[in-house]
């Protein structure tokens, strides 16, 4: 029977595999291991396993498995990934350590207005609709550097990247074109306003190999780790 440990095991596999491909160092991405749905007992044994990093989709349950797992707080980095309204974001600021999912400037100026001042400062991505679909969040390409340009210059937040979540394909040269153009799309900016932004949130378990192709830092995989995922 397959074990959290086992999974992550092959996960790394895949993942430097992945790397060998694009003639990246292993290094080079990070693996984020998405806990949304799962109990905090299954973050413990991914803990117990070596993973530093946890993203959760669900302010509360977020909030609710911070508390729980308080004990490890000192080696846990926890992400937001998904939405997130502007009544949430005074705990999301306290309580987070990265939020993926920004794409509005009020959201973001809450964020470094309530980011508690003993904190580090909040590491945000912006979030990219990059395939343009009508059900997803986030901003349109044309509308990336005036928000970049306003959050870079938030005193208690850190604008580290871009995130997308592209429209599923089964072909590989398909799910690689999305990403290629969040990658192209980071670069153009940092060019264009000056920025040094660094990370490429983009990439799950079905799609990885192909948003490492593209230049992912940073991959987001919960089903390939912890099995099929819990109904809320």
């Amino acid at each position: 029977m397959a074990t959290i440990a086992g999974n992550l095991y092959q996960l790394h596999h895949r993942m430097a595999e992945a790397c060998e491909a694009a003639s990246r160092p292993v290094q080079s991405v990070t693996l984020l291991v998405v806990s949304k749905t799962f109990p905090g007992d299954a973050v413990r044994e991914a803990h117990a396993a070596g993973e530093r990093r946890f993203g959760e989709n669900y302010v509360q349950e977020g909030l609710d498995k911070i508390a729980e797992l308080a004990d490890l707080r000192s080696s846990i980095e926890w992400h937001l990934i998904g939405p997130l309204q502007s009544n949430k974001t005074r705990v999301v600021a306290e309580a987070f350590d990265w939020v993926h999912s920004v794409d509005r400037l009020k959201i973001a100026e809450r964020l470094s207005e309530q980011r508690p001042a003993g904190l580090a400062p909040l590491q945000v991505c912006l979030q990219v609709n990059i395939s343009g679909e009508a059900s997803k969040s986030g901003i349109t390409p044309d509308e990336l550097p005036a928000l970049a340009r306003a959050v870079a210059a938030l005193p208690a937040l850190r604008l580290r990247g871009l995130m997308a979540i592209p429209e599923p394909a089964e072909d590989p040269e398909a799910q690689r074109l999305p990403h290629r153009a969040l990658a192209e799309l980071m670069a153009e900016t940092n060019r264009q306003l000056g920025l040094q932004m660094d990370t490429l949130s983009m990439g799950m378990s079905a799609d990885m190999e192909a948003a490492i192709l593209e230049g992912a830092t940073l991959v987001r995989v919960g089903s390939a780790i912890f099995g099929s995922r819990v109904k809320l």
